[in-house]
């Protein structure tokens, strides 16, 4: 993985063969926003939220990487990150989802912005998933 980051501006790009969600994990950001990225993934693991569970969807085969967006933020069982992900297939169908895992292909190159003055927590909610909780921390 390479990073470089300038106030709460950061800029990553993963390496073929990085697993994805863990290096996000690895930079270890308490409150931010994932807010662009492209490349390439395979072994795509994306979920759909049915209302009581999420129903896994998997792709093998390498998928451009169109968009990843999603948030940092804590939660009772520690950091959580919840992004999405649009791909594109090689004959240019489209499909996504929640992101659930991935291998980077050839590069991931993503932004995100770090919240200095907000911090983001992530809730158990009654309808069984996780709310997103802003406050500011000034």
């Amino acid at each position: 993985m390479f990073h470089a980051k300038e106030g709460s501006d950061l800029v990553v790009r993963l390496v073929d063969g990085e697993d994805l969600m863990a290096r996000l994990g690895d930079l270890a950001i308490d409150s931010g926003a994932i807010l662009a990225g492209i490349g390439m993934l395979r072994d795509l693991r994306t979920g759909y939220w049915n209302g009581r569970t999420f129903e896994e969807h998997c792709i093998a085969e390498p998928v451009e990487l169109l968009s990843i967006q999603g948030s940092f933020a804590t939660s009772a069982e520690g950091r959580a990150i919840h992004c999405h992900v649009s791909v594109a297939r090689q004959d240019g169908s489209a499909c996504g989802g929640h992101l659930l895992g991935a291998t980077v292909t050839n590069t991931a190159e993503i932004a995100i912005r770090i919240f200095e003055g907000i911090r983001l927590e992530r809730r158990a909610e009654p309808w069984g998933g996780a709310g997103l909780y802003p406050t500011s921390s000034r």
